[in-house]
């Protein structure tokens, strides 16, 4: 809707179909908004009339309670505009009026305000107007008393209370909507950097939150007005062409209305055909969307051919398809594949009278309703049919789709989470595909099959390992089409999902459950680190350690669980002493010190003489309880020394670093020195390779080698011939006549990795090799 049309009256006492058929077939969209008239303020008894059109029985006596109470709360208060405030709350309420809503709802818009902005609280509406309708303004009321950092963080949370409120009645949403229409009607007055920020909120949040819930002439009006804010010149230039073009088609409009409508009529179908220019923002869009120029666009006017039944619908579609040339990819069926808004109707092109391509979407009247007007085309005032929300969350998918979102949102996400999986969740271009057992799966557009297993359930999700797209083994991060037949095949044994999915996905159901199984999945391994750290200790000291003592220590250590304990302690935000102490008030910390590490052998660092790690205590008694790693992919947040590695056959150490996990260094390396004064951060640990499954680790050596060419080509060959792998290889010159380089290889042990060493130095290009842990 353009913004030229925002201030014009509804008729009350129509249906919305009766009005677009009295409406003329494409209004011009105007390039700028006319000169603003200060309106009158609505009364009381214009109030009562407007909700008596479409509800006799309405409660006369509520609604002027509630008029009567909005206006004193709100007294003195201006807008921007330096209108009254209270015309705010009241343009909400006929707003709403025009979607006929029941009387709780037009009361609660009266009074959305004034818990927020007045003195009112929501007890004294509760003991007022009923809690029915507080609980209705309460939902509706931002959150004041927010410590957060970010603007984004108030308004996640923000966000996150609305969304909330809307998945226990219905009415908050539609509400919300209304005030935010209200309020882009009135945008000119806000400032500047305002203006723009409720535009982007609109265009991020708003506006696909009506056209989710298929609230399409309000999403189009929303999206208009937030387009004229942010890009005023592409709104005014597009407005421009779009009028210019109404008007030099006008006689072929109603050419084609005029031909379709005459033959349906001879096939005794009584349809009401209407032309129907695209929006500015729509167009600008698909401009975008599609990189192409205005001038391309060949489907800048739809035509709506409404009929009586379903069957009418398909009848229709049958003349059309006989009569004129269909283009095949041009057609989709949203009646017998309803959209998850609700929106029912089949699309088709055609190239119709003059070679002109025309696009037409068939629908019934009842379609329509449900098709301009979404949620709020069902008759919420009626009697019979139980709360709103009980009967929306039975007759409509679309509210249904949003309550279990909003579940799903909700769950262990931060507020800039939040609003980002908000934003994911509610883009509106969708595909439809199927499982195999034939249940309709919507995505948004380039969603992959990993989105696809999470939109199953977030099991499956979480253990798919493939896919096979319409019969077809394809990867999980394939692309979906329409109507693609998705299989996915899942493993008991992968209980979480890679993170590297994350970046994947494009549904925010999907990236807030693999962020959650990640997280799941860290601190199990801080748990699973921590209870090893602490009963090695407890083993060390002689002390009998079981979860039912610890349990009791709990206040002690301010943990709420054992998990949280170990957590913190594989974490190293706890020391295990300090459990030690919680459990055992007379425990005394014995320090233990470390066996210095032989001095390497000279030329290169090979195979330590030490036989095992050894933690001394001061006694004299050898402590053992080694814990295996399996490389890196164990469970055990594991990584080896960033400078040398380590490979199975060195004697190695690990050290456990407070919110990284556990370093693997040799025990040949100078590093651990560093660490000396940290002996609990110490763990003796030791490879569990297995030998079926070769894995390569990481070495690094330096060579001093002749400066001549083709020495850096011998140095690869005789790596490459060992079956060796260069990660990384640096060069500095230290003389004219020799070349240091410094080579990172991945080995599958120390015997390959002495080997390749051993050929190296039978080069004659190279003086001298050694392995360096630095």
């Amino acid at each position: 809707m353009a913004r030229a049309q925002t201030d014009l009256p509804r008729p009350q006492n129509q249906r919305p179909s009766q009005r677009m058929a009295e409406a003329p077939p494409i209004a011009p969209v105007a390039a700028e908004p006319p000169k603003r008239r200060k309106p009158r303020m609505m009364r009381q008894y214009d109030l009562i009339e407007r909700v008596k059109t479409y509800n006799p029985n309405a409660n006369e006596d509520l609604l002027n309670r509630a008029y009567v109470y909005a206006m004193k709360a709100h007294g003195t208060q201006t807008r921007a505009s330096g209108d009254p405030y209270f015309s705010h709350p009241l343009e909400v309420a006929a707003i709403l009026t025009n979607l006929k809503l029941d009387d709780a709802t037009i009361v609660a818009a009266l009074l959305h305000d004034t818990i927020e902005d007045t003195a009112a609280t929501k007890a004294e509406i509760d003991e007022t107007f009923g809690p029915e309708i507080a609980a209705l303004v309460d939902g509706l009321t931002k959150l004041k008393k927010l410590d957060l950092v970010t603007r984004e963080a108030k308004q996640a949370e923000n966000l996150r209370k609305l969304l909330l409120a809307i998945a226990a009645d219905v009415r908050v949403l539609l509400i919300k909507l209304a005030d935010r229409l209200h309020n882009m009607r009135t945008l000119d007055f806000m400032r500047p950097e305002s203006r723009k920020r409720t535009a982007e909120e609109t265009l991020d949040i708003y506006a696909p939150l009506a056209g989710r819930m298929g609230m399409h002439e309000m999403r189009e009006e929303l999206e208009n007005l937030a387009f004229q804010e942010l890009n005023p010149e592409a709104f005014k230039v597009i407005s421009e062409r779009l009028a210019a073009l109404a008007a030099r088609n006008k006689n072929v409009v109603k050419e084609i209305e005029r031909q379709l409508t005459k033959k349906l009529a001879d096939r005794g179908i009584a349809a009401d055909v209407k032309g129907r220019q695209k929006q500015p923002y729509s167009t600008w869009r698909k401009m975008e969307r599609k990189s192409i120029g205005f001038e391309q666009l060949s489907d800048l006017v739809g035509y709506r051919v409404l009929v009586d039944t379903v069957e009418e619908c398909y009848q229709a579609l049958g003349v059309v398809h006989t009569t004129w040339q269909m283009i095949p990819s041009r057609f989709k069926d949203y009646i017998s594949t309803p959209k998850q808004n609700d929106y029912r109707s089949v699309h088709t092109t055609i190239v119709g009278p003059g070679k002109q391509r025309v696009e037409l979407q068939i629908r019934t009247r009842d379609m329509h309703e449900i098709a301009e007007y979404g949620i709020a085309a069902h008759a919420l005032y009626k009697d019979g049919h139980g709360s709103p929300t009980e009967m929306l969350s039975r007759e409509s998918s679309a509210y249904a789709w949003l309550r279990h979102t909003i579940e799903l949102l909700s769950e262990g996400v931060n507020s800039e989470e939040f609003l980002e999986h908000t934003k994911l969740e509610l883009f509106h271009d969708q595909v439809f595909c199927f499982t195999p057992k034939g249940r309709l799966i919507a995505l948004p557009r380039k969603a992959t099959a990993i989105d696809f297993a999470y939109a199953v359930h977030t099991d499956v999700g979480n253990s798919a390992v493939g896919a096979k797209i319409n019969g077809k083994i394809a990867p999980l991060v394939s692309e979906l089409s329409n109507g693609d037949e998705v299989e996915i095949t899942a493993s008991k044994s992968q209980t979480s999902p890679p993170s590297a999915w994350e970046s994947v996905v494009v549904t925010g159901k999907a990236r807030a459950a693999i962020r959650r199984a990640t997280r799941a999945a860290v601190r199990t391994q801080y748990v699973s680190f921590g209870r090893q750290m602490v009963e090695r200790l407890f083993h060390r000291a002689k002390k009998e350690y079981s979860d039912e003592k610890l349990q009791g220590a709990l206040p002690r250590l301010a943990r709420h669980s054992i998990d949280e304990v170990m957590a913190a302690v594989g974490r190293g935000e706890m020391r295990a002493s300090d459990v030690a102490r919680a459990m055992y008030p007379d425990y005394k910390e014995e320090r233990v010190t470390r066996v210095a590490p032989p001095k390497p052998e000279s030329g290169w660092f090979g195979l330590s003489k030490v036989k095992s790690l050894i933690f001394r205590v001061p006694d004299g008694k050898d402590v053992s309880g080694a814990i295996p790693i399996r490389g890196v992919s164990g469970e055990l947040p594991v990584r080896f020394a960033p400078s040398g590695g380590a490979v199975p056959g060195d004697r190695i150490v690990g050290i456990m670093t407070p919110g990284e996990g556990i370093t693997i260094y040799p025990i040949q390396s100078p590093a651990l020195k560093a660490f000396e004064d940290t002996p609990d951060n110490w763990l003796d640990v030791r490879w569990d390779v297995e030998e079926e499954s070769p894995q390569r680790f990481p070495a690094r050596i330096k060579i001093h080698s002749v400066n001549e060419p083709g020495t850096l080509a011998q140095v690869a060959q005789v790596i490459a011939e060992h079956d060796g792998n260069i990660d990384n290889v640096r060069m500095e010159r230290g003389s004219p006549d020799f070349t240091e380089l410094t080579i990172d290889l991945e080995v599958y042990d120390l015997k390959h990795l002495n080997a390749i060493i051993a050929q190296l130095k039978a080069k004659d290009v190279v003086a001298q090799v050694e392995r360096v842990n630095e």
